[in-house]
């Protein structure tokens, strides 16, 4: 059952069964009129719906003219329009239904225009601009009002081209700006790297450089320390080929002397019995004493003897050192061995290397045997004596090797002190680098103290230096006397 609102074009507002106002007669002007227009009166009844309002919204005057059910026309649900918003009022009721989207329109005092889409219209919607005036009767009251509409959608549409083409140029613009800074950082960074790859190039030029020489240099250094190296083997092999006709010579020595106190024995009695022999013979017999000085040579033989066993004695501890020094004979194992008896085995060894250039003096110290690689700590102490004696200036020095114990007697400690030159400050942080000298080529091959530094660290000692300047140098080699695990950390 239909209330008498049912027909409202808006809610609280009922529809009038009242008669149209009368007005002027519009009909053939609307009909004329290019511009959908339409008018509706002050009971939102359309009055007027021309040919134009035909065509652009589809319906036809007959199916409007006398009804309140315009809004068909442009919504699927009841709604006002704009025309119906200056009929009734307020002005709120307006930016209602229409937001932002109207503006008062100048020509005419109380009218507006908007502008928006309508999708019921047509098969894909259209934009509308309308404008909407209200109409007054001869004392000014508002007998109605009037709307027009224009078609915009190909102005729209084409606005909205431009905007989405001008969208996509800025994009494209702000993408290709991004690019082009993305290549210009991509050139800076290429050029940044290539300056610096040249200037890489160049160092390591240099570099290349100062290896080639140094390369040189230690091809030179490694020819004469594989020379040294040579010597000293064939020198274990001399030695152990020597020490066999030593022992047999040291042995018939041995013989010799007993058969010489034999025959001395027998001369003696020899002596006694020429009393009882005939005058003559007795007299040929002092005779051939006088002539070979048998007395002098009783007394001289046992001194050459004497002589001559300590000289063979000596050329059997020469040769006895140097098989101790080289190890020839050892596997390398880790062994308890008496660290004096390297030094002075050592020592032996580079005797006529320091005995014209400075005095050695021992300072043992009471130490424990150490379990070490003996032949290898040899080399340590031949380098560092070696060192100290080429150190010497003009004048005669003092090399001073002293021995002792730390830490509770689980370490002990080598020194090996000269009163040679010293070592300059600007050579101290590069003294154990290999191939380091400060000799002439030919002189020294710069591993010696490299070597000392390595053994020491298999050991897991430690070697410090001390030096002045025109005073002398102390090495001093700490030693672990229990030979610890490779993984430990050496002592600091």
């Amino acid at each position: 059952m239909k209330t008498p609102h049912d027909n409202a074009p808006y809610p609280g507002r009922p529809a009038s069964d009242e008669p149209p106002h009368p007005t002027i007669a519009l009909t053939e002007f609307f009909d004329g009129h290019p511009v959908a227009t339409f008018a509706i009166d002050t009971a939102h009844r359309v009055t007027h719906w021309n040919k134009a309002c035909e065509h652009l919204l589809g319906w036809s005057a007959a199916q409007m003219v006398g009804t309140d059910g315009h809004w068909r026309a442009f919504y699927p649900a009841r709604r006002p329009l704009m025309a119906d918003l200056i009929v009734a009022g307020p002005a709120r009721e307006m930016e209602r239904y229409y937001f932002d989207k109207v503006k008062p329109w100048p020509l005419i005092p109380g009218a507006c225009e908007a502008e928006d889409f309508f999708p019921n219209i047509g098969a894909r919607g259209h934009w509308l601009h309308f404008t909407a005036a209200p109409l007054r009767d001869g004392a000014g009251e508002i007998v109605g009002a009037i709307e027009t509409l224009r078609d915009v959608t190909e102005r729209r549409l084409a606005e909205i081209a431009l905007r989405q083409a001008y969208d996509n140029l800025e994009h494209l613009v702000e993408q290709r700006t991004g690019q082009l800074a993305e290549v210009n950082a991509r050139l800076e960074e290429d050029i940044r790297q290539r300056a610096a790859s040249d200037a890489e190039l160049r160092r390591r030029n240099i570099e290349l450089t100062e290896l080639n020489d140094k390369l040189s240099m230690a091809q030179q250094q490694l020819l004469q320390s594989e020379k040294l190296a040579s010597i000293g083997q064939l020198a274990a092999g001399v030695a152990h080929e020597i020490n066999n006709p030593i022992g047999y010579i040291f042995s018939n020595f041995g013989t010799l002397q007993s058969y010489l106190d034999d025959l001395f024995r027998m001369l003696a009695a020899y002596q006694g019995a020429e009393a009882d022999v005939a005058p003559g013979l007795a007299a040929s017999l002092c005779a051939l004493r006088e002539q070979i000085d048998l007395d002098f040579l009783r007394q001289d033989i046992p001194s050459l003897m004497a002589e001559s066993k300590e000289g063979i004695a000596r050329v059997r501890h020469i040769v006895q050192d140097l098989k101790d020094f080289s190890r020839a004979d050892a596997n390398q194992e880790w062994v308890w061995a008496n660290l004096h008896r390297g030094i002075d085995s050592t020592l032996n060894i580079v005797a006529n290397e320091v005995k014209y250039k400075a005095d050695v003096v021992k300072q043992y110290g009471q130490i424990p045997d150490i379990e070490c690689l003996p032949s290898q700590l040899n080399q340590v102490i031949l380098n560092l004596v070696v060192n100290a004696a080429h150190a010497m200036g003009a004048e005669r020095g003092t090399i001073t090797i002293r021995t002792g114990v730390d830490a509770g007697a689980a370490q002990v400690w080598l020194e090996v002190a000269d009163t040679g030159a010293g070592i300059a400050p600007e050579h101290l942080s590069r003294i154990f680098d290999p191939f380091f000298t400060t000799k002439a080529i030919g002189k020294g091959t710069g591993l010696g103290l490299s070597l000392a530094y390595g053994i020491v660290q298999k050991h897991h000692g430690r070697i410090d230096v001390e030096t002045e300047t025109g005073r002398g140098t102390t090495f001093r080699v700490t030693l672990p006397v229990r030979h610890a695990p490779d993984h430990q950390e050496p002592l600091s």
